[in-house]
């Protein structure tokens, strides 16, 4: 304990509906840290959570994309032109992009 960050401890005994309350709202929140969770609600009592589930696929999509144009882009530096393919195919993910962008914003409150 001496190399602890936090060295004061606080105690809250809690009845057993009460922990599984606690713990109900720790699962809102996809979290098992109940130290950090009773931290945060002590000191803001409040805790915001935002599902960043779509921002997560919608990165993973832009990396695919990222991927396919650097993969254009060394055939167009080794041989020296675009194939149509490639262009049809750059075309074709962006349309994904803003198909999941769209699907995102329309999630939004």
């Amino acid at each position: 304990m001496a190399n602890r960050k936090r060295k004061m401890v606080l105690r809250c005994p809690v009845t057993e509906e009460e922990r599984k309350l606690i713990e109900q709202k720790m699962a809102l929140l996809h979290t098992d840290q109940i130290g950090a969770y009773l931290r945060k609600m002590a000191i803001d009592g409040l805790i915001i959570y935002t599902d960043t589930s779509n921002i997560k696929e919608f990165t993973q999509e832009l990396q695919a994309i990222g991927r396919n144009v650097n993969q254009i882009a060394r055939r167009v530096n080794a041989s020296g032109s675009a194939y149509d393919e490639d262009i049809a195919e750059i075309k074709e993910r962006l349309k994904e992009i803003w198909h999941i962008q769209r699907r995102i914003l329309s999630q939004l409150p």
